[in-house]
Parts: structure tokens; sequence; C-alpha cells
């Protein structure tokens, strides 16, 4: 008779714990997309070739604890849409009325790893990256 399991377990600290079959699902699954974008990123075309990579995204600081800033260059911003990841996949924020200077408070913040995607209308990403938030 074979049985799905629903909750894992798992260690940390000599203490035992279970973990959902649902947020292992969610996090196996963020990984894989940002393994995918990492490979898709990766057969854009070198220096060496015929055409540069321009960042459109520029932020800063990172690490950042209050605040960070993100500018957008060359390009018409209301054509765009701005959403930033927790490391599990969460989306946390999203901006679809951008402005050419974006400065996104972090209180609410946790400290950790997060992922900005800057998306045209149509869906397609047209630039990504991550950030780090210390506090």
């Amino acid at each position: 008779m074979l049985r799905i399991v629903k909750k894992s377990l798992y260690i940390v600290n000599n203490k035992i714990s279970f973990v959902s079959l649902k947020r292992i699902l969610t996090i196996t699954a963020f990984i894989l997309l940002i393994a995918t974008a990492t490979f898709a990123q990766s057969d854009r075309p070198s220096s060496a070739g015929a055409e540069n990579v321009v960042k459109v995204v520029r932020f800063y600081p990172n690490p950042a604890s209050a605040f960070i800033n993100f500018e957008f260059k060359d390009i018409a911003v209301s054509n765009y849409s701005f959403k930033v990841f927790n490391f599990i996949g969460k989306k946390v924020l999203e901006i679809n009325n951008l402005t050419p200077r974006t400065v996104i408070n972090l209180n609410d913040y946790f400290r950790g790893v997060y992922i900005f995607q800057l998306t045209d209308r149509s869906g397609k990403v047209v630039e990504s990256g991550k950030f780090q938030v210390v506090k």
C-alpha cells in the first residue's frame, strides 16, 4: 500500500521539526525558477559578441537596512511592472505604476535575500536581480 506523506521530518540544532509538503514544493519551484532564469541569462551574448547587454535597473544600497532605491534607465516606466519576491518565492511587492526612481521602505521586510523582476506588459522578464536586507 502506497501512502503519501504530507509532512517531512528535519532536524535543526538537535530539535526535531516538521515541514509541510506544500512548503517543500514551493521552495523547490522557486529554486527551479531561479535556476532557469540564470540559465536563460547565460545564453545572452557576451561583450565579445555583436552587442552588449545594457542594464536597465540600478539599485542601491546593497545590502540595505531601512530603504532601497531603484532607478530605471532609458525605458518608458509606465509600460513595465516591478515585483519583489522573498527567497521562498512569495511575492512581497508589486508596483504597476513605476516612476524613474522608486524608493522601497524595508521596515516590514525580514532579514534575508530578495529577488526583483522588471517585466513588460506581456509578462516577459526584462531584468532581474537580487538584493539583501540586513537589520
